[in-house]
């Protein structure tokens, strides 16, 4: 599980390791090819998967955000902002660009999840990455349960009610990720 150290600031040191990756054996990735830090993401969300797996929740968090920072510097969607201050970014091919989406809506999902596990739960950052999801992929049943308990955490029972009845209508067996019965957690809602 998570070591010393506790709940500080996950997030923020994810966020340092992969501004730092030669700390991690990683190098800038500026020079390398597009498949290479697609394939480099990747791997970094498998070993996340496997930490996760393990219940080491800190260290999957830290791949998580590692692999979507890589993945940062070839989405279109967030450099287009920044157009004409950096090098270009390069124009993925149908396929890279679905791997990048598929490893980035994975990436979220998965940090909700990690985050849902966590002492203290930030709901706020829950709810982000699952919005994020849906973004891509509207009615991914993972991102509509974890959405609406993250909703309902924050105190929007309406709001909470809408996703969880969505992710059950796309969830075929009618289970959350961590499966519970959906019907029972929207009819604990209504009451």
């Amino acid at each position: 599980m998570e070591g010393a150290g506790g709940e500080a600031s996950l997030d923020v040191q994810g966020a340092a390791a992969a501004a730092a990756p030669s700390l991690f054996g990683h190098k800038p990735n500026s020079a390398k090819p597009v498949s290479a830090l697609l394939e480099e993401a990747a791997q970094l969300k498998t070993e996340g998967n496997a930490f996760y797996k393990d219940k080491n929740i800190r260290s999957a968090i830290g791949r998580y955000h590692r692999a979507l920072l890589l993945l940062r510097s070839i989405d279109s969607d967030v450099t287009t902002s920044v157009k004409g201050f950096g090098p270009e970014t390069p124009v993925l091919t149908p396929e890279q660009e679905a791997l990048l989406r598929n490893t980035q809506v994975d990436c979220y999902n998965n940090l909700a999840a990690c985050l849902l596990q966590r002492k203290t739960v930030d709901y706020t950052r829950v709810q982000e990455y699952s919005l994020r999801v849906l973004k891509w992929r509207p009615g991914n049943a993972k991102a509509l349960y974890r959405a609406g308990v993250a909703t309902l955490e924050m105190g929007d029972a309406e709001t909470a009610k809408e996703y969880l009845i969505q992710a059950s209508k796309e969830q075929p067996n009618g289970k959350d990720p961590d499966h519970h019965d959906l019907s029972e957690q929207v009819d604990v809602i209504v009451i």
